[in-house]
């Protein structure tokens, strides 16, 4: 009888064991180095286009840089600014114009603009695949926020097709 007992239970244990080591990491997908570069470079291209001198830097999923371009007349400052938008965009899963808004003086969430790094400013915006975060881009150096958003958007247009085709 203890027997009996005893073999489901250990079988019941070592079957439990291997479920929760699966269950102990994870994978998920972020962007190439090129797909970073040709993102970065068709946002520059964008902005130049307009006549506008920025910087763009495009982040993996957890906001580390891949790829940061500075135009040759870009401010000495727009490097920093565009990747700490796309390490904004990316930790927080949304357009830093948004959070712009939300964490405005006197709203409830106002104090995430004080987390270091964070820096909520338009001009930042996520990048998706199949539904999934896997990077981020940030444009610093245009005239206003609208205008680095719209290179941004350009630079994620420009691999938008290969990513929804994985």
């Amino acid at each position: 009888m203890f027997r009996h007992v005893i073999i489901p239970l250990v079988l019941l244990g070592l079957t439990g064991a291997s479920a929760t080591a699966q269950e102990m990491t994870f994978s998920s997908r972020t962007l190439t180095t090129e797909a970073a570069l040709a993102a970065t470079q068709a946002a520059l291209q964008s902005c130049r286009d307009s006549g506008y001198q920025v910087a763009v830097a495009v982040t993996d999923r957890m906001g580390n840089p891949i790829s940061i371009l500075r135009d040759r007349y870009a401010g000495a400052h727009t490097a920093e600014t565009a990747t700490r938008k796309a390490y904004t965009a990316a930790s927080f899963r949304m357009d830093t114009t948004s959070l712009a808004l939300e964490t405005a003086a006197g709203e409830p969430a106002s104090g995430i603009r004080q987390v270091p790094q964070v820096l909520a400013l338009g001009g930042g915006l996520p990048i998706e695949s199949a539904g999934a975060l896997v990077g981020a881009i940030g444009v610093s150096g245009a005239p206003g926020a609208q205008a680095d958003d719209g290179c941004a958007q350009a630079g994620i247009d420009a691999i938008q097709d290969d990513l929804d085709f994985e």
